[in-house]
């Protein structure tokens, strides 16, 4: 199955929303006030936000559409939109310029954190480079354990502690055996204890101070994954991660089991951060590369 056929899929509870929604509401009829505001609850039903469905609708209601609209042309006009709030943060997490380019993975538990650690360290071996992934989750065996499991899918090398070590140690660690080893990435699993914010900005923090110890630059990238099926919590979540740790960019996880994804459309106009990639299921295949086109299309079938 192509990626176009995996992100239709996948985005199929929240496209039924949203597109039946705007078919039923226009059917050959005037772009009144009633549809307007019709258009704007169901928006804001596929967790877009209030500020991002009102902006979306009064763009609608400035354009010049004949005495009747149809849905397509509404879908087509909204489509246009859409895209114009996510193509400016749609960006592939390119990981050359740095050697090991180090990518801090970072996100509340149960996102889907070290399942996409695990993803993207795969998909960069099948590109020839040479990885190296550290467990930083080290009050989480289960965490560990899954890491474990994809270092040895990806033959990628692994660093771990043991129970309840020092994160930072793991992280300082990994950096050293990626250089001396000339890996080209270094991704590092980190922790997700949101409940307690203070310790885990203290050891977020900690993490990134000893990384610069050995590379002033690192780390280049800190990815937050968010689970889409939270909703308008994601908001909130990218909120304290970025008051803990400064975070560059965003992977969405779990759209196929939600017609919450809308929150993509939120989570870009509101921060602005890069999308680098999108996830539509358990499988390899199912993370792959976010483009606003193709998203916006699959999310209203236009």
């Amino acid at each position: 199955m192509s990626w176009i056929a995996r992100l239709k899929a996948g985005l199929s509870k929240t496209s039924h929303r949203v597109s039946d929604g705007i078919s039923g509401i226009f059917q050959r009829r005037r772009l009144d006030e009633e549809a307007l505001e019709q258009l704007e609850s169901l928006l804001i039903e596929a967790d877009m936000g209030a500020s991002v469905a009102a902006s979306l609708v009064a763009g609608l209601a400035k354009q010049k559409f004949g005495k009747e609209v149809t849905e397509q042309e509404v879908k087509a006009a909204l489509a246009a939109e859409i895209a114009a709030i996510l193509s400016p943060v749609a960006a592939p997490l390119d990981v050359e310029g740095y050697q090991p380019f180090v990518v801090m993975m970072v996100g509340v538990n149960g996102n889907g954190k070290t399942t996409t650690a695990g993803k993207l360290a795969m998909k960069w071996k099948a590109e020839g480079k040479r990885v190296t992934l550290a467990a930083g989750d080290t009050f989480r065996a289960a965490a560990v354990e899954q890491l474990q499991e994809w270092a040895r899918r990806a033959r990628a090398e692994l660093v771990t502690g043991e129970p309840h070590a020092d994160p930072a140690s793991v992280a300082y660690r990994a950096l050293e055996r990626a250089r001396a080893e000339g890996a080209d990435v270094l991704l590092i699993d980190t922790a997700g204890r949101l409940h307690n914010k203070a310790n885990l900005m203290a050891e977020l923090q900690k993490i990134t101070a000893v990384l610069k110890k050995l590379d002033a630059s690192a780390p280049h990238a800190v990815i937050q994954v968010l689970d889409a099926t939270t909703g308008q919590n994601a908001i909130a979540q990218v909120e304290a991660f970025r008051q803990m740790i400064g975070v560059t960019g965003l992977i969405v996880t779990k759209l196929d089991g939600t017609a919450k994804g809308g929150v993509v459309v939120a989570l870009a106009s509101r921060f602005g951060l890069k999308l680098h990639a999108i996830g539509v299921g358990e499988g390899m295949e199912d993370l792959d590369t976010f483009t606003a086109d193709a998203f916006t299309s699959m999310l209203l079938r236009s």
